[in-house]
């Protein structure tokens, strides 16, 4: 049987333009971004040009890019870097409970070390976070704000705009990882009122293992770098550029600007078709989240009396997930659907479906038929 990858929101394959953008940096051009000769000047004209590309896909200034490994290290120079140079009085930070590991967590070992005291914003049954709450939790005392633009294991957005408003008011940065949002459906950061936006390469159909961090001028000025070294990205982030990752992060950007409403319209009809048929197929469906505010892309299922590992498994060669790629293998149920109100149960009984550009009308076809198949396996195995 065909191989079906629904699994985007974890990583998404490299789109063979993003390939022939990187070829010839891969295999012919040399020398480093940084020197002065011929040979550094072409690799840091491409790397400027990749610059322009990112800054475009969340509405920032090319000037404001600082090259990562990925949206994990952008997210720790967002938290870290803020707390570290955060002033005398402003010690406390605020972060919602459905973010990602890398700021989740990053923001509890900055809280451990007795570096910041960290409040948890905690979110509707629909999944998503109220400016109003944002707001009763706001004091002179809070340094940075972190709340994601979608998440990444329901799809569901949060009113970015809004909450940036009432953190701004308060004399408060805001960071927003807009990892799974960019590419996706609108994002300007200018317009949203954000002052740091993270993204990565690989879920923009872009290479692993590179993304950035994308900041206001006055925003980066009052961070200090994670990374020391040669002083390389406005000082913020030292190390020799990755220059071939960093043009097919370039090219990722510039294709999913351009293809960003065609796509996701495409997509987003597949998605509702996958939706519709299994809850016809199959009794005890429910879709977690606010299916009224989602990524185009993304429907997270609870499949009544069958275990979603279970499922997963048997879904094979159909690739989905139970949630975060970076929660991948823990025992414990998903903190995000935790966090919305579900029981362990029903947590452990939900099943990710994330599509993409390469997504077509067969793949549904094959993943409607395997699900339905698995779950009826998997409830009779266990009833």
């Amino acid at each position: 049987m065909t191989e079906v990858y629904l699994d985007y929101n974890a990583s998404a394959p490299l789109d063979p333009r993003v390939f022939e953008a990187m070829a010839p940096v891969l295999s012919g051009e040399v020398g480093n971004a940084s020197s002065v000769h011929r040979f550094g000047r072409r690799q840091a004209a491409a790397v400027d040009e990749a610059r322009e590309h990112v800054a475009a896909l969340v509405g920032g200034r090319p000037g404001g890019v600082v090259f990562t490994a990925g949206a994990t290290e952008a997210n720790n120079l967002a938290l870290r870097g803020a707390v570290e140079a955060a002033p005398e009085g402003r010690q406390r930070m605020l972060v919602s409970a459905v973010e990602h590991a890398s700021v989740g967590r990053t923001a509890r070992w900055l809280a451990d070390c007795g570096l910041v005291k960290l409040d948890v914003i905690g979110v509707t049954a629909g999944g998503f976070v109220e400016p109003d709450t944002v707001e009763r939790l706001l004091g002179p005392d809070v340094t940075l704000v972190s709340v994601m633009a979608a998440n990444s294991e329901t799809g569901v957005l949060n009113p970015v705009g809004e909450i940036a408003e009432r953190v701004r008011a308060a004399g408060a940065m805001f960071h927003c990882d807009a990892t799974q949002m960019a590419g996706r459906l609108p994002f300007d950061m200018e317009t949203l009122g954000a002052d740091l936006v993270s993204v990565s390469g690989h879920k923009i159909c872009g290479p692993g293992g590179v993304g950035a961090l994308v900041g206001t001028r006055h925003a980066l000025a009052l961070l200090t770098p994670v990374v020391h070294g040669g002083g390389h990205e406005r000082g913020l982030r030292s190390g020799s550029l990755n220059v071939a990752g960093i043009v097919g992060l370039g090219a990722a950007a510039r294709i999913a600007t351009d293809e960003r409403q065609s796509e996701s319209a495409r997509v987003g009809a597949l998605r509702d078709r996958l939706v519709a048929e299994l809850g016809t197929q199959l009794a005890g469906v429910h879709q977690n989240g606010d299916p009224s505010r989602r990524l185009p892309n993304t429907a997270n299922l609870r499949f009544e009396g069958a275990d979603a590992e279970a499922v997963m498994s048997n879904m094979d060669p159909v690739a989905v997930s139970t949630g975060s790629a970076c929660s991948a293998g823990s025992i414990e149920p998903s903190e995000v659907l935790v966090a919305m109100g579900l029981s362990h149960e029903a947590a452990f009984e939900s099943v990710r479906f994330s599509l993409g550009r390469f997504t077509t009308e067969s793949d549904i076809d094959t993943a409607v038929e395997r699900a339905v198949a698995s779950v009826e396996r998997v409830r009779v195995m266990t009833g």
